[in-house]
């Protein structure tokens, strides 16, 4: 006996002068199972005992007693017997049938998760015992893996009715939402009702967790996991397990319905539709159905609740007293005994032959001679290689092209995942290479909705929108594409053609045609005219002109950075301020031929009295002139100049 067995108090103590406590065998948060002797009946029985710091708490209290009469209305062999419920000082215990083995938990820790037959076996038994509580009008609402006990003599039942109530009594306040939230109905979490559709609910959680090997929803905080209950939908177990046929599939959906009206009415259609599965299966569940020889049930007359009488039938006859029997009597009833005893060997016999027969069939040449296709994607080829062999089937690599998985991982195979097919047969394991190479072909001068076509149907992703310029280029052709590739890194100029990756991204660079030449305009027609195109005019700058009139528009001031205007940017106007203005020469003093050789190189016309032509031009001198010396004048303009003799 271990340390913390020793140091148990109650170990070796008499419970109500009749159960002697034996060892614990396992502690919840509301109570502590022991096994104990019941010593008037010689029998070993399982003792629940409340936790001493809840008996002063009637809710607690209620719901033991409360489990011992639900147990007690329902005489199924799947069900755990609740014999009695008393109350020893401050102690409240319940008497129930001792069941050596483990429990569903356990064999899931064990197993991780189950063989279809394992897990077909095990509901059929769960869903006969629930079908008997529903029939009863008893809601468990704690159906879990710790609550169904798996017997070593093969018996399978459900326990722990410590939460059941009446399925006219179906609301629950949040105290009371006391079941795994792993298993509760979406119902439940949402509104706190709870009915027979609810254990259904829990069963197909039971039943994914069962064939998958893990529960449909994971969260670090409980109500991560409520929340999932009551927004998401439990999905496939073949997604995880393609093993799972297809009718535990849709039975798993069936019975996790977001909705209770989807779902199966109570465990009855639910047990009728799973043994319609295990029938074309051709699976029989190896369920322990008969109750222990010798136990009989009777409900105890009256309204006052008594629990369930259990006795030996040994000790009861019709008058309730112990038979006295002689030893003729007991010899008479050995003997029959042992020719029971040989009936029943030849039939075992004759049973587990046809078991043999059966399974060899099923494993050699039927259905179980197949194996499915494991789903291998996403997992290097040397993972694959190993998962299939596992399953008896060769690996065979296939490189194929993929835009989504990462080169070296496997895509798929073929045939597909959840296939079947004999041992030894081989598997073509799909490994990405990664995205396909792709040769682009030159663009330039093609129109820009072509060149998108070429470019999508190479499974490039074109950007949207496309760059606009304006261009002496025909209005929408492509004038340049560059492609970034998906992997990163910078991107590249394809206007003439490259090779690229499937995924990667063109940017196509489109002509819009040259901008409108608003030369010699005004500035308000200018600027209508560059707004109808896009371009919006920011202001003007004045430049002297001898070809445009002053306001008359130059041109367009040089683009910041240079290159090409684009729609929707902004622009200046050069307009024109007249002609340039230049100083007039001084003349005055100049002989008449000076003068007229200076006003002419310097670009300006002149005018004299031309009488003056007669004279020699070294007494001639200029007195005076018009316009002024040093005065602003546009070339060409006429200087007037008087002459004198300096004779």
């Amino acid at each position: 006996m271990s340390t913390s067995q020793q140091a148990d108090p109650l170990i070796g103590r008499l419970v109500d002068g009749r159960y002697r406590v034996r060892a614990r065998i396992a502690r919840g948060g509301m109570a502590t199972v022991y096994v104990a002797t019941d010593l008037r009946l010689e029998r070993r029985i399982a003792l629940k005992v409340m936790h001493g710091h809840l008996s002063d708490d009637t809710v607690f209290q209620s719901r033991f007693i409360q489990e011992a009469r639900a147990a007690a209305r329902l005489a199924d062999p799947h069900v755990v017997n609740v014999f009695d419920q008393g109350q020893d000082g401050d102690m409240a215990y319940l008497v129930m049938e001792y069941l050596p083995g483990i429990t569903l938990r356990e064999l899931l820790r064990e197993q991780r998760r189950l063989t279809v037959p394992q897990t077909v076996t095990i509901m059929d038994a769960i869903l006969s015992g629930l079908a008997a509580a529903h029939r009863a009008g008893i809601v468990h609402r704690d159906v879990k893996p710790e609550n169904v006990l798996l017997a070593e003599d093969g018996r399978i039942k459900i326990g722990d009715f410590g939460l059941a109530r009446a399925t006219t009594a179906n609301t629950a306040s949040g105290a009371q939402l006391l079941g795994t939230i792993a298993y509760l109905a979406p119902e439940l979490v949402t509104r706190g009702m709870a009915d027979a559709r609810s254990d259904i609910y829990s069963l197909g959680i039971m039943l994914y967790e069962m064939l998958v090997g893990e529960q449909p929803y994971k969260g670090e905080q409980p109500m991560q996991i409520a929340f999932q209950h009551a927004t998401d939908s439990v999905p496939r177990p073949s997604v995880k397990n393609p093993g799972v046929p297809e009718q535990l599939d849709e039975l798993v959906l069936w019975a996790t319905e977001k909705s209770p009206d989807e779902r199966p009415t109570d465990a009855s259609v639910m047990l009728d539709r799973l043994r319609e599965i295990e029938r074309e299966l051709g699976i029989a569940p190896q369920v322990a159905r008969t109750l222990s020889a010798g136990i009989i049930r009777e409900e105890v007359a009256g309204d006052s609740g008594d629990l369930t009488q259990v006795l030996p039938a040994a000790m009861t006859g019709p008058t309730g007293a112990v038979e006295e029997a002689d030893n003729a009597t007991r010899l008479r009833t050995a003997s029959r005994r042992r020719s029971r005893r040989g009936a029943w060997l030849v039939a075992l016999v004759l049973l587990l032959a046809g078991l043999a027969a059966g399974a060899g069939w099923w494993f050699g040449s039927g259905p179980g001679s197949l194996v499915g296709v494991p789903n291998v994607s996403g997992r290097s080829f040397a993972e694959a290689q190993t998962i299939l062999a596992e399953r008896g089937l060769q690996a065979v690599q296939q490189d194929v092209y993929d835009i989504d998985i990462e080169a070296g991982l496997v895509v798929g195979t073929d045939p597909p995942a959840g296939s079947r097919l004999d041992k030894d047969a081989s598997v073509s394991v799909l490994v990405s290479q990664g995205p396909q190479p792709q040769t682009v072909q030159a663009l330039a001068g093609v129109a820009a909705n072509e060149a998108r076509g070429i470019l999508q149907a190479i499974n490039l992703t074109v950007a949207e929108p496309d760059q606009e310029f304006f261009t002496d280029a025909a209005e929408g052709s492509v004038i340049g594409v560059s492609v970034a590739p998906r992997a990163g890194g910078d991107a590249v100029d394809c206007t003439q053609g490259c090779t690229v990756l499937e995924g990667d991204t063109a940017t196509l660079s489109v002509s819009v045609g040259p901008v409108p030449d608003v030369s010699g305009m005004s500035v308000d027609s200018a600027t209508v005219t560059l707004g109808d195109k896009g371009l919006t005019v920011a202001g003007t700058v004045e430049e002297p002109s001898d070809s445009f009139d002053a306001g008359s528009v130059i041109r367009l001031a040089d683009r910041d950075g240079g290159g090409n205007w684009r729609p929707g940017e902004s622009v200046t106007l050069v307009v024109s301020s007249g002609p340039p203005l230049f100083p007039v020469p001084n003349i005055v003093g100049m002989t008449r031929d000076e003068a007229k050789k200076t006003l002419t190189d310097a670009g300006f016309d002149f005018e004299y009295a031309t009488l003056w032509d007669a004279v020699l031009n070294e007494i001639t001198k200029v007195e005076s002139q018009v316009p002024a010396a040093g005065s602003e004048r546009a070339k060409g303009t006429v200087v007037s100049f008087r002459i004198q003799g300096a004779f």
